[in-house]
């Protein structure tokens, strides 16, 4: 059974930062894109960054230079950091794991989410 585990997310001060973490288990990390992905209340989710499993990043617009994405494939874990944070940036962050080694389509399975909050 493969399973994406988050951790990181927690309360922050806005200009603040945090990085998240995800553990894929049960498959072959190195082999897949990966991504993170974010639902505020009320809103749809959204695309974040993506990254291949060569090191190919992709940032949307949201969080486009405060935030970096990498893997550690040794580790089997994939982050995202975040700074400069923005009462905006509250949301439920995912971890998302593509079924291809770029990022083709949409993402095949889905971490069970981490709660970010950013307090004024």
């Amino acid at each position: 059974q493969v399973q994406l585990v988050e951790s990181g997310g927690g309360l922050v001060q806005a200009g603040g930062s945090l990085r998240l973490s995800c553990t894929p288990s049960g498959l072959t990390f190195s082999s897949y894109a990966m991504g993170w992905y974010r639902q505020a209340p009320g809103k749809q989710r959204e695309l974040v960054a993506t990254i291949s499993s060569g090191g190919s990043t992709y940032y949307a617009d949201s969080m486009k230079g405060r935030s970096t994405i990498s893997r550690d494939n040794a580790k089997n874990t994939v982050f995202l950091q975040m700074n400069n944070l923005k009462l905006e940036d509250t949301a439920v962050y995912y971890c998302a794991q593509y079924t291809t080694r770029v990022v083709m389509g949409s993402p095949s399975r889905w971490g069970q989410g981490t709660q970010v909050t950013v307090s004024s």
